[in-house]
């Protein structure tokens, strides 16, 4: 079995989160009237509804039609991965038609398993007492529906499972039951998506391995989707999910026309406007990811004001920031990217890092930032984190390492680095960051440091191998978007490579750069250079030209890959 580690821990961070908001943000009335969103007559306060969310609908059993109006409401919003959100419409529905199976249904899927929130008893215990509701009101459901029920009603168990190994036995129930009703009601789209959602759920960010093979059950996943699309080319969970499906395989560009209609699919659901970003930055449409994840930013924003979200969804809404700011450290844009950087740290506070660890990741991607445009002084006056956050605090002294490096203080550097592999070395095996090891996330920063003091100590040999190594460390990353490890190690690589007199090998890691990240600038203008330095005058100009295109919206001047 396959799981994802990083989000296990984020997924324990929903108990601590209600802990903090006290439980499940029990009501949170808007203060005053948008125009995007109306309260539904006789409707609970805590379930708003939207007018921002697409056309999605399908029809259910049910004497409400405004439970009718909430429940697609729920289902567009579990489209867009709001869980939250989805569970109040769909309980909204069920309370203004309390005979409704479907909407009782709702709230169990809304309860349940997900790609990025494995099942954990506080979620899992409810949706067995909704799912077993649901059963109990199915008799006046049609076939499809009755179908629906009966499978959800074998993805949980109370008690809950003791580990996780007893969740995947029942998520791996659930999805088998729901491949049988895909079998009985063939041209049912929803229920196709629902039995692809369970299937990409047993295996959470693992369609593809490393070096771009499928996985066994990659094909299925992405033909279902496929044909869903062939059908229903606005669907939205079939476009979401074929962007997760296919963007960490070696032909992302087959997911663009899904990424294009999410744009404006469903305006009012920032996570599905962000969505197109991870197939933009795959291709190097760096500017149409930047506007993906803007638009979301405001999205969210807007309906973080309105409905005061708890809970998992603060973890969407960070990770836009966090995405717009990888982006802009791509383009060269340092002052946008430190301020996106701030705003993703903002929203995770220290608190909940200390608590939950492997969240840190988010509130130390101002350093990075920093540290991508060489703002050493800025980093220099950079205070340590608090104590509990060792992840964070290892890449405190790994920027701060690079800064003392860069001014020459090469004594202090080797200090900071000694710290940083004290870090390293103290850190548990078995500790994630987003869905990547910490260990080796700080072995990378501790080769990459570690290699830069050696060029300055004038040992160019050593330090290429360093740096080798580094690029090794990064390339043996699961995929993520954004990267764990923020900007390529390459980067480093290539500049000590050039300085050393070696520019055919810098060549070749450029050019291994760009075809992982198409047309950044900083590996552009790494290959002009190392194509200058063999007299190669053509290519170069033809890289050249590359470079200010894509270097159009910089705000800084660079004379290497790497500050």
């Amino acid at each position: 079995m396959r799981t994802c580690p990083g989000w296990i821990r984020l997924a324990l961070l929903i108990a601590f989160t209600l802990a903090m908001t006290g439980q499940a943000r029990a009501a949170a009335e808007p203060e005053e009237h948008h125009a995007h969103m109306h309260q539904a007559a006789g409707a609970s306060p805590r379930a708003p509804l939207f007018n921002n969310l697409g056309t999605y609908h399908r029809a259910i059993t049910t004497k409400s039609p405004q439970a009718q109006r909430y429940f697609d409401q729920g289902m567009r919003l579990m489209w867009g991965f709001n869980l939250e959100e989805a569970q109040r419409s769909f309980e909204e529905a069920s309370r203004l038609d309390s005979t409704c199976a479907m909407c009782a249904w709702g709230v169990a899927f809304s309860l349940g398993p997900h790609i990025n929130l494995p099942g954990i008893p506080e979620r899992t215990r409810p949706a067995f007492h909704a799912a077993e509701k649901a059963v109990s009101l199915e008799s006046g459901a049609s076939d499809v529906e009755r179908a629906l029920i009966d499978a959800m009603a074998k993805r949980y168990c109370d008690p809950p499972p003791a580990d996780p190994k007893g969740q995947y036995a029942l998520d791996s129930t659930y999805a088998a039951a729901m491949k049988e009703v895909a079998a009985r009601f063939p041209d049912d789209n929803d229920v196709l998506a629902l039995y692809v959602e369970g299937l990409m759920d047993l295996h959470p960010w693992d369609y593809w391995t490393s070096d771009g093979t499928e996985q066994p059950w990659t094909p299925e996943i992405v033909g279902d989707l496929e044909k869903i699309l062939a059908r229903d080319p606005n669907h939205p969970g079939a476009n979401h999910y074929y962007i997760h499906a296919v963007e960490a395989s070696p032909h992302p560009e087959k997911a663009l026309p899904s990424a294009d209609r999410l744009r404006d699919l469903m305006p009012g659901a920032g996570h599905l406007v962000h969505m197109p970003a991870h197939i933009y930055e795959r291709i190097g449409r760096y500017d149409d990811a930047v506007t993906a994840n803007r638009k979301a930013v405001e999205s969210d924003r807007a309906y973080a004001a309105m409905a005061k979200p708890q809970g998992f969804y603060h973890m969407y809404m960070s990770h836009n920031s966090h995405f717009l700011s990888w982006t802009y450290m791509v383009q060269g844009r340092s002052a946008e990217a430190i301020r996106a950087s701030r705003a993703a740290a903002a929203l995770v506070s220290p608190e909940m890092a200390r608590t939950m660890q492997g969240t840190d990741f988010f509130i130390a991607e101002p350093m990075f930032a920093m540290a991508r445009f060489g703002k050493w002084e800025d980093l220099l006056k950079e205070p340590a984190p608090p104590e509990g956050l060792p992840y964070m605090r290892g890449i405190w002294h790994y920027t701060r390492g690079l800064a003392q490096t860069a001014k020459g203080q090469v004594d202090e550097a080797q200090s900071s680095r000694d710290s940083l592999a004290a870090i390293r070395d103290a850190t548990p095996e078995d500790a994630i960051e987003d869905l990547n090891s910490a260990k080796a996330l700080l072995t990378i920063a501790l080769d990459l440091l570690s290699g830069e003091i050696a060029f300055k100590r004038g040992d160019k040999d050593e330090a290429v191998r360093l740096l080798q190594e580094a690029v090794k460390g990064e390339d043996a990353t699961r995929y993520s978007e954004a990267a764990d490890w923020i900007y390529p190690a390459r980067h480093h690589l290539g500049k000590a490579l050039l300085a050393a007199g070696r520019a055919p090998e810098a060549e070749a890691v450029y050019r291994d750069d760009l075809k992982l990240n198409p047309e950044n600038g900083w590996s552009l203008f790494g290959l002009a250079q190392s194509l200058r330095a063999q007299e190669k005058m053509a290519e170069a100009a033809e890289v050249e030209a590359r470079f200010k295109r894509a270097w159009a919206k910089a705000d800084v001047k660079i004379t290497a890959s790497a500050f």
